[in-house]
């Protein structure tokens, strides 16, 4: 009989961890600091960066599904240790850049934060694309957490069996939100003011 009593210990964690970060996410999201009357420059360097950092997520997801098939088991556990910092740097950076910038919207060619007939016409059914797309990637972002979390604490309990399941779903969710990251980035970019 398998021993699940890691798991359990850290099942509270998790659930706690999986609503949490969701919920401060979405408050810190909307909370401007300039608008509590902190002066402090936007951000605007960091959109980039943190979509590069989901672009190198996607590639060590890869390559330790590779490593693991191969049998390194130790490389594999390094890399997703380092998918797992590169999910919480890009978390990071994603919050300061929107407690500290004005939302771009998609569409948006001259920079002025409406969205008006002309540009909306010019945009076309681009936009549904991009708001699909957007969509999926926050909704599975916000469902590989408890995922993530949960295959971690297997493997780290040698529960390999059920570690392989569960990671067989939390995989290819993952790669999908590491890569529309890069995506919605590429699609927003050329609507960011300068």
């Amino acid at each position: 009989m398998e021993d699940h009593s890691l798991e359990k210990k850290f099942s509270t964690f998790i659930i706690i961890v999986s609503i949490v970060v969701p919920v401060l996410v979405g408050i810190l999201f909307a909370v401007k600091l300039k608008d509590l009357g902190f002066n402090v420059e936007p951000l605007s360097f960091l959109p980039p960066i943190y979509a590069t950092t989901n672009g190198i997520t996607a590639i060590v997801l890869v390559w330790a599904v590779i490593a693991v098939k191969n049998g390194k088991r130790k490389l594999h556990e390094r890399l997703m240790t380092s998918a797992i910092a590169l999910g919480v740097a890009f978390l990071v950076m994603y919050v300061a850049y929107h407690m500290t910038s004005d939302s771009t919207k998609f569409g948006d060619l001259n920079h002025d934060g409406i969205l008006d007939l002309a540009e909306t016409a010019k945009i076309g059914g681009l936009r549904y694309v991009y708001f699909f797309i957007l969509i999926t990637h926050i909704l599975l972002s916000i469902i590989i957490i408890p995922l993530v979390l949960i295959s971690y604490v297997r493997a780290l309990s040698e529960q390999f069996d059920r570690h392989r399941k569960i990671a067989k779903i939390t995989f290819p969710l993952w790669l999908y939100v590491a890569v529309t990251g890069v995506v919605v980035y590429l699609m927003i970019s050329p609507y960011y003011a300068n």
